[in-house]
Protein backbone atom coordinates (compact mmCIF):
# COMPACT_ATOMS: atom_id res chain seq x y z
CA UNK A 1 0.00 0.00 0.00
CA UNK A 2 1.12 3.44 -0.78
CA UNK A 3 1.62 6.30 2.17
CA UNK A 4 -0.49 8.95 1.54
CA UNK A 5 1.15 12.12 0.34
CA UNK A 6 1.95 14.78 3.19
CA UNK A 7 0.08 17.78 2.15
CA UNK A 8 -0.69 20.90 4.32
CA UNK A 9 -4.33 22.49 3.13
CA UNK A 10 -5.63 22.54 -0.65
CA UNK A 11 -7.60 25.38 -1.40
CA UNK A 12 -8.63 26.15 -5.68
CA UNK A 13 -8.89 30.09 -6.35
CA UNK A 14 -9.95 31.54 -10.04
CA UNK A 15 -8.52 34.22 -11.07
CA UNK A 16 -10.04 36.39 -13.79
CA UNK A 17 -9.30 39.01 -15.93
CA UNK A 18 -9.99 41.49 -19.14
CA UNK A 19 -7.96 40.50 -22.16
CA UNK A 20 -5.95 37.49 -23.03
CA UNK A 21 -2.55 37.67 -20.74
CA UNK A 22 -2.30 37.67 -17.09
CA UNK A 23 -0.56 40.59 -16.07
CA UNK A 24 3.09 40.09 -15.62
CA UNK A 25 2.35 41.79 -11.69
CA UNK A 26 0.23 38.71 -11.05
CA UNK A 27 3.14 36.69 -11.90
CA UNK A 28 5.80 38.64 -9.75
CA UNK A 29 3.47 38.48 -6.92
CA UNK A 30 3.02 34.55 -7.16
CA UNK A 31 6.48 34.13 -7.79
CA UNK A 32 7.22 35.91 -4.90
CA UNK A 33 5.12 33.63 -2.78
CA UNK A 34 5.96 30.69 -4.42
CA UNK A 35 9.67 31.31 -3.49
CA UNK A 36 9.16 31.58 0.35
CA UNK A 37 8.02 28.57 0.09
CA UNK A 38 4.72 29.74 1.89
CA UNK A 39 2.62 27.89 -1.28
CA UNK A 40 3.20 25.39 -3.94
CA UNK A 41 1.02 24.96 -6.79
CA UNK A 42 -0.73 21.53 -7.40
CA UNK A 43 -3.01 22.16 -10.19
CA UNK A 44 -3.42 25.24 -12.76
CA UNK A 45 -5.30 25.73 -15.75
CA UNK A 46 -5.99 28.34 -17.82
CA UNK A 47 -8.98 29.26 -19.88
CA UNK A 48 -9.76 32.28 -22.62
CA UNK A 49 -12.91 33.20 -23.85
CA UNK A 50 -12.72 35.11 -27.54
CA UNK A 51 -15.34 37.51 -29.03
CA UNK A 52 -17.32 34.70 -30.27
CA UNK A 53 -17.84 33.00 -26.68
CA UNK A 54 -15.47 29.98 -28.21
CA UNK A 55 -13.44 29.14 -24.71
CA UNK A 56 -9.55 27.72 -25.35
CA UNK A 57 -8.82 25.75 -22.75
CA UNK A 58 -4.90 25.54 -21.77
CA UNK A 59 -3.60 22.95 -19.01
CA UNK A 60 -0.26 22.70 -16.95
CA UNK A 61 1.61 20.28 -19.45
CA UNK A 62 1.19 22.92 -22.60
CA UNK A 63 2.86 26.16 -23.17
CA UNK A 64 1.71 28.98 -21.16
CA UNK A 65 3.93 31.20 -23.01
CA UNK A 66 1.27 33.26 -24.65
CA UNK A 67 -0.69 33.26 -21.25
CA UNK A 68 2.19 35.18 -19.26
CA UNK A 69 2.10 32.18 -16.85
CA UNK A 70 5.43 30.88 -18.05
CA UNK A 71 8.06 30.10 -15.51
CA UNK A 72 5.69 29.13 -12.48
CA UNK A 73 6.55 25.85 -10.76
CA UNK A 74 3.59 23.10 -11.13
CA UNK A 75 3.54 20.04 -9.16
CA UNK A 76 0.71 18.96 -11.01
CA UNK A 77 -1.97 16.58 -9.02
CA UNK A 78 -4.91 16.48 -11.15
CA UNK A 79 -7.23 18.31 -8.90
CA UNK A 80 -8.72 20.24 -11.09
CA UNK A 81 -12.37 18.90 -12.39
CA UNK A 82 -14.27 19.06 -15.74
CA UNK A 83 -17.48 20.20 -13.27
CA UNK A 84 -15.05 22.92 -11.66
CA UNK A 85 -13.71 24.09 -14.94
CA UNK A 86 -17.54 23.95 -16.55
CA UNK A 87 -18.25 26.69 -13.40
CA UNK A 88 -16.00 28.65 -14.58
CA UNK A 89 -16.73 28.55 -18.38
CA UNK A 90 -20.21 29.73 -17.60
CA UNK A 91 -19.18 32.49 -15.60
CA UNK A 92 -16.40 33.97 -18.36
CA UNK A 93 -17.28 36.80 -20.41
CA UNK A 94 -16.32 37.10 -24.19
CA UNK A 95 -13.01 38.65 -24.18
CA UNK A 96 -11.64 37.55 -20.53
CA UNK A 97 -9.43 34.70 -19.36
CA UNK A 98 -9.37 32.86 -16.28
CA UNK A 99 -6.84 30.50 -14.43
CA UNK A 100 -7.56 28.32 -12.34
CA UNK A 101 -5.06 27.27 -9.61
CA UNK A 102 -5.32 24.36 -6.94
CA UNK A 103 -2.79 25.28 -4.23
CA UNK A 104 -1.35 23.64 -0.82
CA UNK A 105 -0.62 26.10 1.94
CA UNK A 106 3.10 24.75 1.87
CA UNK A 107 3.19 26.45 5.22
CA UNK A 108 1.16 24.79 7.14
CA UNK A 109 2.26 20.86 5.87
CA UNK A 110 4.38 19.82 8.92
CA UNK A 111 1.24 21.42 11.05
CA UNK A 112 -0.81 19.21 9.17
CA UNK A 113 0.70 15.94 9.81
CA UNK A 114 1.50 16.67 13.18
CA UNK A 115 -2.57 17.36 13.96
CA UNK A 116 -3.05 13.97 11.65
CA UNK A 117 -0.54 12.02 13.46
CA UNK A 118 -2.44 13.08 16.97
CA UNK A 119 -5.41 11.36 15.50
CA UNK A 120 -6.47 15.42 15.01
CA UNK A 121 -8.48 16.69 12.24
CA UNK A 122 -9.30 20.21 11.11
CA UNK A 123 -13.04 20.44 12.55
CA UNK A 124 -13.91 23.99 10.65
CA UNK A 125 -11.58 26.18 7.97
CA UNK A 126 -14.22 29.18 7.25
CA UNK A 127 -12.27 32.00 4.92
CA UNK A 128 -13.18 35.45 6.67
CA UNK A 129 -14.50 37.69 3.33
CA UNK A 130 -12.21 40.61 2.65
CA UNK A 131 -15.19 43.18 3.23
CA UNK A 132 -15.74 41.57 6.96
CA UNK A 133 -11.87 42.56 7.74
CA UNK A 134 -11.99 45.66 6.27
CA UNK A 135 -15.33 46.38 8.24
CA UNK A 136 -13.45 45.01 11.61
CA UNK A 137 -10.34 47.07 11.34
CA UNK A 138 -12.07 50.44 10.15
CA UNK A 139 -12.38 52.93 12.70
CA UNK A 140 -15.49 53.28 14.29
Amino acid sequence: MTAEPELGPVELVVLSFPGTRIDDAVITAFREVLDRGSVTIVDLVYLRMDSTGAVRQVEVDESLTDTGLDGLTVQPRGLISDKDLQVVRTAMDPGTCAVVIVYEHSWARTLAATVRNAAGEVALHVQVPRDAVTAALSPA
